[in-house]
């Protein structure tokens, strides 16, 4: 193999961690500021890109970093090294509520393409880069979907995504409807495109969008409950700078209530 061989443990439910054994000179590399805990012995390095491209020199390392530049994500990763004799921990946090996914990458055929916000660490010697779609649709109406990272190599890599994930298996010629913003991962073979909706009034009123991803087999995706972007937009519409409610959304007094707290 040329990724590192590592094993890990998850922890936690709906706000999960991932806590990974290294052997002596194992590495996993991580977003930055991804971390969460880690034994002594464990010696952190960032590093431009993924740290994939350590022997192409210094331009094979900028044009990593420059590809994850280009789907938002910051030109560093940090790479975490058991420099010790024995086995050490490290422990990764997911960054809202959601599950991790680990995936065995020698599993899926050596790759896998991903929404751009869910990676979150994997061995080091897994490439983590850009996957450009090739149709216009995808490109022009598909939003976050467009530029979606690609991950490489035969080790194992963690996902996270929010709410219950679902993996779902599709067979040759079999068409799956998914909002642009609950598609997690698929797996190399799927076919990728966006489609209207085809109906101006459920486009406009319906609050579903106006484009659907579309997924068709063979191969798995795997689908979120609750994109974070849909969190956020109930999170803000409830706050009281954007007319919503501070107090009293369950109470029988419903506007006295907020009176007697001395809100308007």
């Amino acid at each position: 193999m040329n990724a590192h061989e590592i094993d890990y443990q998850l922890y936690g439910d709906d706000m999960q961690f991932v806590e990974i054994e290294l052997d002596p000179r194992e590495s996993v590399i991580a977003e930055a500021g991804g971390m969460m805990m880690m034994e002594d012995g464990i010696v952190m390095e960032t590093v431009f890109g993924d740290g994939s491209s350590g022997g192409k020199g210094l331009l094979g390392r900028l044009v990593g970093a420059g590809k994850r530049l280009l789907t938002g994500e910051s030109l560093f990763m940090t790479v975490f090294t058991n420099q010790g004799s024995s086995k050490r921990r490290v422990a990764f946090a997911a960054p809202y509520p959601g599950k991790i996914i680990p995936v065995d990458l020698s599993e899926l055929g050596g790759k896998l393409i991903c929404q751009k916000d869910s990676f979150l660490c994997a061995a080091k010697g897994v490439s983590v880069g850009i996957e450009f779609q090739r149709k216009l649709g995808a490109g022009f109406f598909g939003g976050e979907g467009f530029i979606m990272q690609k991950l490489e190599g035969d080790g194992l890599a963690f996902l996270h995504a929010g709410g219950t994930i679902h993996r779902r298996e599709l067979q040759p010629g079999e068409t799956l409807r998914i909002d642009t913003g609950c598609l997690v991962a698929m797996t190399k073979d799927i076919d990728y495109d966006i489609e209207y909706v085809g109906n101006i009034k459920t486009a406009f009123f319906g609050g579903e969008g106006l484009f659907l991803a579309t997924v068709t087999g063979p191969g798995s995706v795997w689908v979120q409950s609750l994109p974070f972007s849909r969190l956020a937009d109930r999170v803000l519409a409830a706050a009281p700078s954007a007319g919503g409610r501070s107090v009293g959304e369950g109470s029988l007094l419903g506007g006295i209530g907020d009176w007697l707290d001395g809100d308007d």
